[in-house]
This record gives C-alpha cells, sequence and structure tokens, in this order.
C-alpha cells in the first residue's frame, strides 16, 4: 500500500445505509459473524498444514468449503425468494453454529483428521451456500433503490472489517490457545448474528394463488438466467477474474509456510493485510468510480491482483509480504463489488435470489475449480511457478474481457403493471396450461425491418418473465398482418407474467406498440391446451 498522503473521506452518502437502524443492527451483526467465520477458517486452513503436506490436500479444504456453494446456490437462491428470508437465516446461523461446535469439540479431543476436517467444511459451505443468496437478498428490503449500491459497497466493507480482524486474532487464539478455542469464538459469534435476526421484525410473507412453489420458482430462475444478456455478461467476467485470483487464496497456507517462512499468527497476519487493504479499497472506491468506469475498475483489479501474484512468487520478505497483500486486499474488493453491485442493479426483485444464486455459483465454482486445478498444478511444477502462471493468465484474460462491457444497470425494473387483466369466458384454473399468447399487429411494409428489430429486444423480457418459448409469424393473405407469439408452460404463471413486466419492458413494449399502423389497439389472444379426448379400445 502506499505511503502518500491518505486518500479524502468517501461522500457522505456512501454511508447513508447506516443511519437505517434495521440495516446498521444486521450489518454489525454480520460483521462480528464473519470476524468468527474467518477465525474458523483460519484454524482450518492452519490445521490442515499439521495434518497433512500435501498441496492438494491444503487446496481440499479451501475447496470443499466453496464446493457446496456452486452445487448449491442456486436451489438456495429458489428457498430464498418462496420462504421468509428472516427464518430461513435463523436455521442456516444455527446449522452452521452446530458444525463449529463440533469442529471444537473434536479439536479439544485430537480426534481431527484430514478426512473430518474437509467433511465439515463441506457441511460448513452447505450452511454459505444457503446464505449467500438470501443474505444479499435482503438488502433491497432494508433501504432505498437510490442506496443500493451504497448498502453492496458498506456489505463488502464490512466482510473485509471481519476480514482484517477475523484472521489476526484467529491467527492469535490459534498460536496462543490451540484451535478448540478459536472454533468456540466462531459459536459465539453465530450466537450474536441470531439474537439480531431475533430483534429485526420482518413483515411475514403473503402467500396467495399465485404465491410460488420450489419446482417453478426453479424453473422460472433458470429461464430468466438463461435469457438476460446482462447477466450473462456479469457472469462472464465473473468467472474469469475468479478463476485466475483463486491461485492466492488457495496456496497461500502454503505460500505463507514454504516461501515466506512463516507461522500460524503469520498466516492470519496476511490474511488481516488483504482485510486491512479491502478496507481501502472500499473507502475509496466512490472516489474510484468517478474516475474509471466500472469495466476500468475490472482492469485495475486484474492487473494489480496478477502483480500481487507475481511479487509472492519471489518469496519476498516478511514486511513486502504484507504489503503486497494489502494491495491485493484492495483489488479483491474493487472486483468484489463492482460485480456484485452490477448484479444487483440489473436483476428485478421477484427473481432476485434465484439470479443472484447463479452469480454465487458461477463466483464459488470458479474458485472452488481453480483451488483444487492451482494445487495439482502446484504438485507438478511447484508454487513459484504456479503463481506466476496465474498472474500471466489473470492478465491476459483482464485484457481480453475488458472488450466485453458490463451493464450499467440504470433502468427502472419496478414492476409496471400496465398489462390489463386477460379476458376470461369463465375461470380458469391456475395449473391448466400450455398457454399461448397472439398479438396481432398491422405493421407497415417499410416498416418491417425497424419493427422487428426492436420486437427482438422484447423477445429477450417475454422470456426472462416466463415464456418457454417466442417467435414471430406474417399472415400469408394479409402480409401487414404481424403475429407476436409466445408459450408460458399455465395460466398461473402467465398471470405471474403480467405482475412481472417492467417499466424498463414497458417502454420497449411501447416502442413496439409505436410501429402498429391503426388506432385500434393490437389484437390480443390467450388460448389454453385441451385435454386429448380418451380413447376406448375396441
Amino acid at each position: 500500500m502506499s505511503t502518500a498522503t491518505p486518500s479524502p473521506a468517501p461522500p457522505a452518502g456512501s454511508f447513508a445505509p447506516l443511519r437505517r437502524p434495521v440495516f446498521a443492527v444486521l450489518w454489525a451483526a454480520t460483521v462480528l459473524g464473519n470476524t468468527g467465520s474467518f477465525m474458523r477458517d483460519v484454524a482450518s486452513a492452519w490445521l490442515v498444514t499439521d495434518l497433512s503436506a500435501s498441496p492438494a490436500a491444503v487446496a481440499a479444504v479451501q475447496a470443499a468449503g466453496m464446493l457446496p456453494i456452486f452445487l448449491l446456490a442456486i436451489p438456495a437462491g429458489v428457498l430464498s425468494d418462496i420462504l421468509d428470508r428472516r427464518k430461513f437465516l435463523i436455521f442456516i446461523q444455527i446449522m452452521l453454529g452446530c458444525v463449529s461446535a463440533t469442529l471444537m469439540l473434536l479439536s479439544a479431543s485430537g480426534l481431527v483428521t484430514v478426512s473430518g476436517l474437509i467433511m465439515l467444511t463441506f457441511v460448513g459451505g452447505i450452511g454459505a451456500a444457503l446464505m449467500g443468496p438470501t443474505w444479499q437478498s435482503i438488502v433491497p428490503e432494508l433501504v432505498p433503490r437510490g442506496e443500493l449500491k451504497s448498502a453492496v459497497a458498506l456489505n463488502s466493507l464490512g466482510i473485509n472489517i471481519a476480514r482484517s480482524i477475523g484472521p489476526a486474532v484467529g491467527g492469535l487464539l490459534l498460536a496462543a490457545f490451540g484451535a478448540a478455542v478459536t472454533y468456540g469464538a466462531d459459536v459465539a459469534s453465530y450466537l450474536i448474528v441470531i439474537a439480531a435476526l431475533l430483534w429485526w421484525k420482518r413483515p411475514a410473507n403473503t402467500q396467495d394463488e399465485l404465491s410460488e412453489h420450489f419446482g417453478g420458482a426453479f424453473g422460472a430462475g433458470l429461464r430468466y438466467a438463461r435469457s438476460s444478456r446482462e447477466l450473462h455478461v456479469v457472469l462472464l467476467r465473473a468467472a474469469v477474474f475468479f478463476a485466475f485470483a483463486s491461485a492466492v487464496w488457495a496456496l497461500l497456507p502454503l505460500v505463507t509456510r514454504q516461501l515466506l517462512a512463516g507461522d500460524a499468527a503469520f498466516y492470519g497476519l496476511l490474511l488481516g493485510s488483504v482485510g486491512v487493504g479491502a478496507i481501502g479499497g472500499a473507502l475509496a472506491l466512490p472516489m474510484a468510480r468517478d474516475k474509471l468506469s466500472p469495466d476500468g475498475l475490472m482492469l485495475a483489479a486484474a492487473l494489480a491482483t496478477g502483480a500481487a501474484s507475481t511479487a509472492l512468487a519471489f518469496g519476498p520478505p516478511q514486511w513486502a509480504a504484507v504489503l503486497v497483500l494489502l494491495v491485493m486486499g484492495a483489488a479483491w474488493i474493487v472486483a468484489l463489488t463492482t460485480l456484485n453491485a452490477t448484479a444487483q442493479a440489473i436483476l428485478p426483485n421477484w427473481v432476485r435470489g434465484r439470479a443472484l444464486a447463479v452469480y454465487l455459483t458461477v463466483f464459488n465454482g470458479a474458485m472452488a475449480g481453480g483451488s483444487l486445478g492451482w494445487g495439482f498444478i502446484a504438485q507438478e511444477i511447484g508454487l513459484a511457478a504456479t503463481l506466476w502462471t496465474a498472474a500471466a493468465g489473470l492478465v491476459l484474460s483482464g485484457l481480453i474481457v475488458h472488450r466485453v462491457a458490463l451493464p450499467r444497470g440504470e433502468s427502472d425494473l419496478a414492476p409496471s403493471n400496465h398489462w390489463p387483466e386477460p379476458l376470461l369466458a369463465q375461470p380458469v384454473a391456475g395449473d391448466r396450461g400450455p398457454v399461448l399468447v397472439l398479438i396481432e399487429y398491422e405493421i407497415a411494409t417499410e416498416d418491417r425491418p425497424a419493427f422487428l428489430k426492436v420486437l427482438q429486444r422484447l423477445s429477450h423480457a417475454r422470456r426472462r418473465d416466463g415464456a418457454t418459448s417466442w417467435g414471430v409469424m406474417e399472415d400469408a393473405a394479409e402480409p401487414t398482418r404481424v403475429t407476436e407469439w409466445f408459450m408460458v408452460e399455465s395460466w398461473a404463471e402467465h398471470l405471474r407474467q403480467h405482475h412481472r413486466v417492467s417499466h424498463a419492458d414497458a417502454d420497449v413494449q411501447q416502442q413496439v406498440r409505436a410501429f402498429h399502423k391503426i388506432e385500434r389497439p393490437p389484437v390480443v389472444r390467450h388460448l389454453l391446451a385441451l385435454d386429448e379426448p380418451s380413447r376406448e379400445l375396441p
């Protein structure tokens, strides 16, 4: 970190969410909870180096905590969208507390093994998988939309405050009192988080005939993720960055021991240095955003992380390694906050948990796969060569994907509720389907190319909001009559689609309607599948 004159503090608006009591209390509890989690991670990462000198075993513990998030984040996101998020979070905290309590008892009795440590780390990863999308999804409930990016940045700041305190304290506890006491401190942190969640009086979820169930919600979330071009860009940028950046995280315990000749306390100090650097990066981020675009921030983060990996490969003096990790922490928080804030800004509330879960799946998949891959590569070519390889890949890939611009996230995604209710001859059962929706437009021949270009943009919204298929056709007898059609799996899902259309999508629909050349609105028809008549055997 530079020793030049400190940068001025970020604008007061960056801390505006902390003036909201519920956000402030939950934020503070989260900082304490994450502090305990980092203390636990330090104990586990160092304990496995006592049990085995194999780089693959060390990397396996790192991967065991991330793999469940890769496997379960999407189902967890579905649960976060259909369950009471407050009660669900309380359940998860109890589960994680039990994992740490078990580690505490095994450590105290000297019964910890590599396989047992990996298994319990995996179970803890399941808890983290369930918690990640749920915790992120409650942020828009706690602050207005105008403060959302500041709230996301504060959450990242809080994590890195914990990262700066937790590993250092965990390393000291580990060196002075052993792993059992360190795990016990983590158990106490979960009790604090549970108390804060019990204090939060969140309005209960309302249930009606359109409330989603797990299977349907799961499918709707995947359809949205498959059809959202903006989300695809965020996922690509996250996968590329974290796959290469994971090398330092996966190998840092061995780098500390073999290249830097450090002990458990120094390993905690290095992780604490990452946290301090991340705090500095988070505080400087509002000013950095004034000078650099999100794409510029991501490129700067890739270059800085690559430089840090290269510096560690040379086995620098311990004081220099601390400074290197400060820089890496700042770069890490810039990348993480930029991608997270972009993902939050492009997602509507109805699918936020599920889509964030897809983002977390890609993030943790890249981290878990990268951790295992770099661990095995290190066994073959050594630690230093692996760090150089990862640094080169990070810089090169950063320059390549810089051309794939991140979305700005400035669209109004609040529901427009502008679709009229369908005309019905009689009530329709919610599970009846599929439903075929037809919209007939009258389009002048010379306007057709421009009309189809705008209509193609609308097709993405149709698919995101529930359509399983979409198309456009012309009338053979009257070519100016163009019919847009899309299929929805059930009547209830189509009614949900009515409530999902955003103001941004409504603007695109208005552009499509502008090509309709007659005063009468486009004709809309809803066709319901008929059950096939039963056939009697002769």
